[in-house]
């Protein structure tokens, strides 16, 4: 069986289109989808700062262009998609929610929400309020999120996917690795990695 890793940040309207449009190639292929909750800012500070020039000063026709771009992607993938009044948003504490969330065997369910969370509900997913109603919505007692999200352990592992992605070749999110060593970056790379997955599966 092959794996699919997908190092992602939920800050990033791609990333959602990327998390939703995965399922049906995994079901085709028999792929194992293993998420990597990164921070996405500690990617660009290290290997990718020009993400922050170009939203400084953005191309007026690129801009408007992205915005039609996204809008037919979220058609096509079946998604709501609105832009949040709060962006970029600090995702260090969601983040590090999907990581709690996996030790009870609701990673994706979280990471899921978040999304929804932030794209289509627009909400804050900084803010613990946001995040104690993504905990409740998928069956995670709330304060316990919040108490663990603050352990050390929980820290480091951020970090550690993090600087994992950045060593292994990532700029950013969301990136995909077939079997470990076959980079992807983009959710308009989903068809590549079908050819990929299914080469290796014949």
């Amino acid at each position: 069986m092959a794996e699919l890793e997908l190092f992602f940040d939920c800050g990033s309207p791609w990333t959602y289109l990327a998390f939703e449009g995965v399922g049906p190639i995994l079901r085709e292929t028999g792929a194992r989808l293993q998420l990597r909750p990164i921070l996405v800012g500690g990617v660009f500070n290290a290997v990718n700062q020009s993400v922050y020039e170009a939203r400084a000063h953005p191309i007026p026709q690129k801009a408007a262009y992205h915005g039609k771009d996204l809008a037919d992607w979220a058609r096509f993938r079946g998604l709501q998609i609105g832009w949040p009044k709060v962006f970029p948003v600090r995702s260090v504490r969601v983040m590090r929610g999907c990581l709690v969330a996996e030790e009870s065997g609701r990673q994706e369910a979280f990471a899921r929400r978040a999304f929804e969370a932030y794209w289509r509900d627009l909400e804050d997913i900084s803010q613990p309020v946001v995040l104690e109603r993504i905990a409740i919505d998928v069956g995670i007692d709330p304060q316990l999120l919040l108490k663990r999200i603050e352990a050390p352990e929980i820290k480091q592992a951020l970090n550690r996917n993090t600087q994992e992605l950045i060593d292994r070749g990532g700029f950013g999110s969301p990136t995909f690795f077939v079997d470990r060593d076959d980079l992807y970056f983009g959710q308009d790379r989903l068809e590549l990695i079908r050819h990929a997955l299914l080469e290796r599966a014949s």
